[in-house]
């Protein structure tokens, strides 16, 4: 497994005794680095390809040996833009990474 600037940031974190399952990323971190791989990816999107709206969706993306479960719930509708209804989850547990984002989306 590669080092992962994400993964080695959120221990550091942990480290210092910081709850990370609910850590915002910074900005340098958020967009430089690619997931090392996708672990989970639904959407609901009745309107098909093309449509530039928002859509409920669930993923979970592994940065090293940290899990990041994330999306819009489904309770949102469809092409709503209210974020109370983003959510996000780091964990080390991969079932339960899965486990939440099925639980927005299903």
């Amino acid at each position: 497994m590669k080092n992962s600037e994400i993964s080695d940031w959120l221990d550091q974190k942990e480290a210092e005794g910081v709850d990370v399952s609910q850590i915002v990323l910074p900005d340098d971190l958020s967009y430089e680095e690619d997931p090392d791989e996708t672990i989970y990816y639904k959407e609901i999107n009745p309107c098909g390809i093309l449509c530039k709206g928002n859509h409920p969706f669930s993923t979970v993306e592994r940065f090293g040996h940290w899990y990041f479960s994330r999306g819009q719930d489904k309770r949102a509708g469809i092409h709503s833009s209210d974020t109370q209804w983003h959510w996000r989850l780091f964990t080390k547990d991969k079932a339960l990474a899965v486990e939440t984002a099925r639980s927005h989306i299903e």
